[in-house]
């Protein structure tokens, strides 16, 4: 066998040794398996099982809250205190179905740990 065959050949080999292990390590879960495993956990836990997300959006307090909400936006026993709530979405992670996944999950996480966790097919 001529090297130049061996190179492709060893290439082909690796390339599809690659694909397999990153195949595996994304797990699909079921809605309940991933409520249960990510309800309410740290952050920090979510990115050891999952890693970092493909999205993140900080959450901004609109200026007129108090008044479309009813009642104060802030607490008056802490009126500095900051509240830091981000938004994580990571994509086709959760199964809807036998055959389908929702395309989008997204983890509301509040001051460091998930506060909500909502699927998504269109956004």
């Amino acid at each position: 066998m001529s090297t130049l065959l061996k190179k492709i050949l060893f290439i082909f080999i690796a390339l599809g040794i690659s694909f397999h292990i990153l195949a595996e390590g994304k797990k699909l879960y079921t809605e309940n398996e991933f409520l249960d495993t990510f309800g309410a956990k740290s952050k920090e836990r979510v990115l050891q099982v999952l890693g970092e997300p493909e999205r993140k959006e900080m959450s901004v307090k609109p200026t007129n809250a108090s008044s479309v909400i009813g009642r104060p936006a802030v607490d008056k026993s802490n009126p500095n205190k900051r509240v830091n709530i981000e938004m994580w979405y990571y994509a086709n992670l959760v199964k809807s179905d036998e055959k389908n996944t929702w395309k989008q999950t997204e983890l509301t996480i509040m001051d460091g740990k998930v506060y909500n966790i909502g699927f998504f097919n269109s956004r």
